[in-house]
């Protein structure tokens, strides 16, 4: 069993896998459990930024900097101005109870010991794969000719909303 285990992290490509896995998980259970709105948009931060670590290792350069332009970035952003421009009261939540703390781990641990079990049992496939030449080209290649169209329509669409927001926020501030 932990020879598996040893054997899956002989190779640098599978530590940072696991690494960027592990921050991933960890940020969207941080995000769920904190109690203040900020410290959970950074929690989202950084399991956006895992992700993108876990593109960068899967080959997916060009997805990679979309995850942390969009999402990391932007939404991290309009989340945190959204926070701002919203009034919070000072609501403490009342304290949990003790033995909270411990289900949830206990509740965690039983399921990666499930989903460990799971993959260590499943017979996979052993291949190789052939990734494209370049990932950008291609993606580039598809959004210019094939799908120009919904491209220039969603632009057309998130121009349309910002000018929206604007209008919005100017007449709020009068």
């Amino acid at each position: 069993m932990f020879g598996n285990i040893f054997d899956f992290l002989s190779s640098g490509e599978n530590i940072a896998f696991f690494i960027c896995a592990l921050l991933a998980i960890g940020g969207a259970i941080f995000m769920l459990s904190f109690t203040k709105v900020v410290h959970m948009v950074l929690a989202l931060a950084l399991t956006f930024i895992s992700l993108a670590g876990l593109y960068v290792v899967l080959d997916a350069e060009f997805v990679a900097v979309v995850q942390i332009l969009i999402y990391a970035g932007a939404v991290s952003i309009l989340m945190i101005f959204g926070i701002m421009m919203t009034k919070h009261q000072g609501e403490e939540e009342e304290p949990k109870r003790p033995w909270h703390n411990g289900l949830l781990f206990v509740g965690a641990a039983g399921l990666f010991g499930l989903i460990f079990y799971a993959i260590q049992k499943s017979d996979l496939p052993s291949g190789t794969m052939q990734p494209a030449q370049d990932n950008t080209l291609e993606i580039g290649k598809l959004i210019f000719n094939a799908h120009v169209i919904p491209f220039e329509l969603m632009s057309v669409l998130l121009t349309v909303a910002f000018i929206g927001a604007i209008i919005v926020a100017k007449r709020e501030e009068d």
